[in-house]
């Protein structure tokens, strides 16, 4: 039989419908299109359905992630899990930790870089050298403890320093940072301490003895910002200020001038005071004398 599909078959079909009943032209039309569609059903391309199985079990191997630096630390306590927006600067402020101590506790390498779910070390190591830990210092030791962190090239002090830091809370006689009147008192959800008005350059003084533990503009919100470390328990932040007077690691005395007040970062003049007691935010009314 001629191949139906072929022209020249084609051409046999039309000569033979020309010349065909009803009946018999619809019985060829039908052979016709049967045979060339089953034709074109050899040229359907087959699916490797071998490959396409194996890619769900790639895809998923390739979607796990290896667990992130300290995760079997995670809860413990002495340990911080980095939040969306933590900055080690923050955890510090938010840990009540010198942030130089947490980047060397845990071997971070500069620009400090650190990952959602991270889990770091916001406490010192056991046997850490007491030299290089933020700790107090006992009021008959302050001055050596000061000569074996200063640099080997800074002069040796005239006089005797007084202590750097206290050692207990109930030793701190905390004075006001700034004489200006306080136009927002703290709020736990809305405000984290006390915002004090002023002019531009008024002075903003330590509010008890401490050591410069922050000095820079590194944390959004607070502009130039102080942080002092007072003892273990107490910190107290100074935002918003137009110029610094004073550089990291540095000791201060109550009273001493650590800044001119600013709007940096803020919408008007004014001093952003914190206390914070083992990290947490307090309210300065229950440590500031009265006015």
């Amino acid at each position: 039989m001629a191949n139906l599909c072929t022209d020249s078959g084609k051409n046999l079909v039309l000569k033979k419908i020309a010349s065909c009943t009803a009946w018999s032209c619809l019985l060829v039309g039908t052979l016709l299109a049967a045979g060339c569609s089953s034709r074109s059903l050899t040229n359907v391309p087959v699916e490797d359905r071998g490959t396409g199985l194996s890619r769900p079990t790639a895809v998923a191997a390739a979607s796990v992630k290896p667990a992130m630096p300290g995760a079997e630390n995670a809860g413990k306590p002495g340990y911080y899990t980095v939040k969306p927006g933590d900055m080690v600067i923050r955890i510090g402020l938010e840990t009540g930790q010198n942030w130089r101590d947490i980047v060397r506790w845990n071997n971070l390498t500069s620009p400090y870089t650190i990952e959602i779910g991270q889990v770091l070390r916001v406490a010192p190591p056991i046997n850490t050298d007491p030299l290089l830990v933020s700790r107090p210092v006992v009021p008959g030791a302050a001055v050596a403890a000061a000569s074996a962190v200063r640099p080997a090239s800074a002069p040796a002090a005239s006089t005797p320093a007084a202590p750097a830091v206290v050692t207990s809370e109930d030793e701190i006689a905390w004075i006001w940072p700034a004489q200006g009147t306080l136009v927002a008192g703290f709020d736990e959800a809305k405000n984290k301490g006390f915002d004090i008005a002023g002019k531009a350059g008024d002075a903003v003084i330590a509010a008890a003895d401490g050591r410069v533990v922050y000095a820079g503009a590194g944390l959004r919100g607070y502009g130039n910002l102080i942080i002092l470390k007072h003892n273990n328990t107490f910190l107290t932040a100074y935002a918003h200020n137009q110029a610094l007077m004073i550089k990291e690691d540095q000791t201060v005395k109550k009273g001493q001038k650590i800044a001119e007040m600013g709007n940096s970062d803020a919408d008007r003049v004014k001093l952003h005071f914190e206390i914070r007691r083992q990290g947490k935010p307090v309210d300065p009314a229950r440590y500031l004398p009265a006015r």
